[in-house]
């Protein structure tokens, strides 16, 4: 008795053969297509995506207040609160009912005396300010270079905001969305969906010294909201960086110089490489902030490109003593 399975298969034409091999191809490299579009890292996806924009995440400037405070000292949580209550206390920026994001640099797996990340004592002193405005949540993150797990633990940030009631946001593949920059270079790329899901953000870098961009302080800090290639923006990175600078508008920046990177950055590792500086500097103006703080790595402004891009764009100025600010220590 004959089998189904050994049934005789018709015989078929070259012509015919041709044929369906090239069907299959197509649909192949179609299937390929939709893939990559679906999945790459690259800043490209399905034209049915949402694109996002960033909403002003700013508070109004306050003639009652100065705009930049500059705090020496040696107790982190001090400092904090001292600066704070110089801009006219965290409630100034954060209302009742707030969700808040913070964000640190938490690129490395480094340790703290590394100062490759962000203090870890800044980051838990202001999540305690912001629990304290009664903001209804406060979240922490970052789109780490190194294991994100890995960093954020050895940097003692978890633990930091683990004790202060805030929440670590890891970021992982799933959790980015396209969003339209509007930039020079940067336009729409993928960035953390949790930018899209707060009410206020506040920026806290640290001072290191960067190979490329000469610094990371402030503006380059938000390359870290990215996903993608960012690799990809080096090659117009002093454009990018102003870029983001003028599409991420934060409710506040303080900025991390007790610890300060000022050789072998953004990575360090040799504590040879760290300064200690003792100072945090708070306000709105991100330029102005970036601009103070080059004396740390002796720098100055003209040796920065992004810093006068930004100027020109009006997105805040370079003379930070033309402002409005304090300086002391506790």
């Amino acid at each position: 008795m004959s089998s189904k399975h050994s049934k005789k298969e018709p015989d078929i034409t070259r012509r015919k053969f041709l044929s369906r091999s090239a069907a299959t191809c197509a649909l192949a490299a179609g299937t390929g297509l939709w893939g990559y579009l679906s999945y790459s890292e690259d800043p490209v996806r399905r034209k049915s995506d949402k694109i996002y924009t960033f909403k002003n995440f700013q508070v109004p400037e306050s003639k009652d207040h100065p705009s930049m405070v500059i705090i020496h000292g040696r107790d982190v949580k001090k400092m904090a609160d001292t600066a704070m209550k110089k801009l006219g206390g965290m409630s100034r920026f954060i209302s009742p009912g707030d969700r808040v994001l913070i964000k640190p640099n938490i690129g490395w797996d480094r340790q703290p005396e590394q100062a490759a990340n962000t203090n870890p004592d800044l980051v838990g002193a202001i999540v305690d300010l912001c629990r304290m405005a009664k903001a209804s949540e406060v979240g922490v993150t970052d789109v780490s270079i190194n294991d994100p797990y890995r960093s954020f633990a050895r940097s003692g940030i978890e633990e930091a905001v683990e004790k202060s009631g805030g929440k670590i946001r890891f970021t992982t593949q799933n959790d980015f969305v396209l969003t339209d920059l509007r930039g020079k270079v940067l336009q729409v790329w993928p960035v953390s969906r949790f930018y899209h899901e707060v009410d206020k953000v506040i920026n806290v870098p640290i001072v290191k010294h960067h190979s490329l961009s000469k610094c990371t302080i402030a503006m380059k800090n938000w390359y870290g909201v990215l996903g993608g290639q960012r690799n990809r923006l080096h090659q117009d990175i002093n454009t990018s960086i102003t870029d983001l600078a003028a599409a991420i508008k934060p409710t506040l920046t303080v900025v991390d110089a007790t610890r300060v990177l000022v050789r072998n950055g953004p990575t360090g590792g040799n504590l040879s490489d760290v300064s200690i500086e003792n100072t945090i500097v708070a306000g709105l103006d991100e330029i102005a902030l970036d601009s103070y703080s080059l004396r740390f790595l002796d720098l100055m402004v003209e040796d920065v490109p992004f810093l006068t891009m930004g100027a020109k764009r009006g997105l805040g100025v370079t003379d930070w003593k033309s402002l409005d600010y304090i300086e002391l220590k506790v």
